[in-house]
């Protein structure tokens, strides 16, 4: 029997806010889903997992802040510290890091080509930006797949 396909959450981590993506359940297309306070991490965790549990999430892939040079600083080892936190959390689920370099940007250029007002923006820019990470997931032929 072939397996049911699941969909990949995937997490814009901030200081003040987590953006919040889901792939539709072939594993296709992203859509942006919600933007999360983070400043309480347990309380994120449980919405995480509420989400998780609502949608049949199979894996999770967080954006990883890399500098423009590729290389990291204190933001993408906090991001790795929350990884860990997040596998140890969702021992079944498998979790990934994904290069988000630019992922603002791109979800800004979108939206102020779309004409979206700066308020708005403000307010959905988070999820937005966790559905350009994860579409760019999801369209590379080197992810993997476990």
């Amino acid at each position: 029997m072939a397996k049911k396909p699941s969909r990949i959450l995937c997490l814009d981590l901030g200081s003040r806010r987590v953006g919040v993506a889901l792939s539709d359940p072939t594993g296709t297309i992203a859509q942006p889903h919600a933007v999360l306070p983070a400043e309480d991490e347990e309380a994120l965790l449980e919405k995480i997992s509420s989400i998780i549990d609502e949608y049949g999430v199979g894996k999770v892939v967080v954006g990883l802040p890399l500098k423009l040079s590729g290389s990291e600083g204190e933001s993408a080892r906090k991001a790795r510290d929350f990884i860990e936190r997040v596998r140890k959390r969702f021992p079944g689920l498998v979790v990934t890091e994904w290069d988000e370099r630019l992922s603002t940007r791109l979800a800004e250029r979108e939206m102020l080509r779309d004409n979206v007002k700066r308020r708005k923006r403000r307010e959905v820019i988070d999820k937005i930006a966790a559905a350009v990470i994860l579409q760019s997931y999801l369209d590379s032929p080197g992810r993997d797949e476990g």
